[in-house]
């Protein structure tokens, strides 16, 4: 089985767009095992927004498990993917391991997928804003996921 790992901050978010929009797309007999992981992951839940978000493209995160990166994770992936350019220098850091960026990998575009804070910096005030850039990350992530299971490892 082929294992792939999204990496982002919290694990509440980017990655677990990726996450379930990957398993979305391979369905349940692929051969693949696909997870998440947050370089911070301090505990909290998805956001009902995302929640709701993800189940109207057909995906239920409501189980979903938060869970801190850790060697162990990475060294049991036969790739591991970072949303963004923090996450991917974590990971070369901490663990000597190359991750590429998830548009990199899916367009060949050195440009991370910014987190709502970074996106839209007044999001506490301006929830509509940070909605709508959610929203968009997680339709980008959707949309990007034939370029990347073109690319996917196969064992």
């Amino acid at each position: 089985m082929t294992t792939v790992l999204f990496v982002c901050t919290g694990n509440i978010f980017r990655s677990v767009a990726a996450e379930y929009a990957l398993k979305a797309h391979l369905g349940p007999d692929s051969g693949y095992l696909v997870g998440s992981a947050g370089i911070e992951a301090v505990p909290q839940p998805l956001h009902p927004v995302i929640l709701a978000r993800l189940r109207e493209k057909g995906a239920d995160p409501s189980r979903h498990a938060q869970r801190r990166l850790t060697r162990e994770l990475v060294e049991a992936s036969d790739l591991v993917v970072a949303m963004g350019l923090d996450h991917r220098e974590f990971i070369l850091r901490r663990f000597g391991r190359r991750a590429p960026l998830f548009n990199e990998l899916c367009y060949g575009r050195e440009e991370p997928i910014l987190d709502v804070h970074e996106a839209v910096p007044d999001w506490e005030v301006n929830q509509e804003a940070a909605r709508d850039y959610a929203f968009s990350v997680i339709e980008s992530v959707w949309a990007a996921m034939p370029a990347l299971l073109a690319r996917l490892p196969r064992r």
